[in-house]
């Protein structure tokens, strides 16, 4: 397969800005490549209160603006990876998740860490299909 256009996008309407020498998402062909996203606040750039629901809530509503910055939206996308800083919130992440995917979810992982930057109890990486 030969790659035809990389596009990086690195900066998203309501979106935070990202932390480290990265890009926000890069657009290779016909998918996007969201980088892993914190419950950070788009203004801020401070991890939002709340536990770990309010985080996963920031996190999907960061990639859902990520995405609209690139011309697709959550419905989308095809693929997650879920880092949980502890396992013992799955269930509670799970109900906030569940609302951004309603039908057809996405294949997902989901993986304990031992720390997430900013002290973040969880974060979100997806693969979308660019419209």
């Amino acid at each position: 397969m030969t790659i035809k256009k990389i596009e990086v996008i690195s900066c998203a309407e309501k979106a935070p800005k990202a932390i480290g020498p990265y890009s926000l998402a890069a657009k290779v062909d016909d998918l996007v490549f969201v980088a892993g996203q914190l419950g950070l606040d788009d203004q801020s750039g401070l991890l939002i209160e709340g536990g770990i629901q309010a985080q996963t809530e920031k996190a999907l509503q960061n990639i859902t603006a990520i995405l609209q910055a690139v011309g697709t939206d959550i419905s989308q996308v095809v693929k997650t990876t879920v880092f949980l800083q502890n396992m013992k919130d799955f269930n509670a992440m799970n109900e906030v998740y569940a609302r951004f995917f309603p039908e057809n979810p996405p294949a997902r992982s989901t993986v304990e860490v031992a720390a997430l930057p900013k002290g973040g109890l969880v974060e979100i990486e997806v693969i979308a299909i660019a419209k």
